[in-house]
């Protein structure tokens, strides 16, 4: 210790070394624990998002026949009519 250090000075510097000593060995390790605590979840959550929307674009494309829907409600409905007709016609040959 130099001639103008102070005892003070030493126990200062003694208790900086203890405090970066807990500093490196238990709050670090505590903060990467945290950390991995909240990134696992979020990478299972981004692995999850990913199949959805794979499997929501596969799903769309068998949305393109829905507007075909309307023509054949249409159809079938003037095929009812017509079958009607039909059995009619059919009712006063026999």
């Amino acid at each position: 210790m130099s001639p103008s250090a102070s005892p003070k000075q030493g126990v200062d510097v003694f208790l900086w070394w203890i405090g970066n000593a807990v500093l490196g060995f238990v709050v670090i390790p505590v903060v990467l624990l945290f950390a991995n605590r909240v990134l696992r979840p979020t990478l299972v959550i981004k692995e999850y998002a990913d199949d959805i929307l794979v499997h929501g674009v596969g799903l769309t494309g068998t949305l393109d026949a829905v507007p075909k829907l309307v023509t054949t409600k249409e159809l079938t409905g003037a095929a009812l009519g017509l079958v009607g007709r039909y059995g009619a016609a059919l009712k006063r040959l026999l």
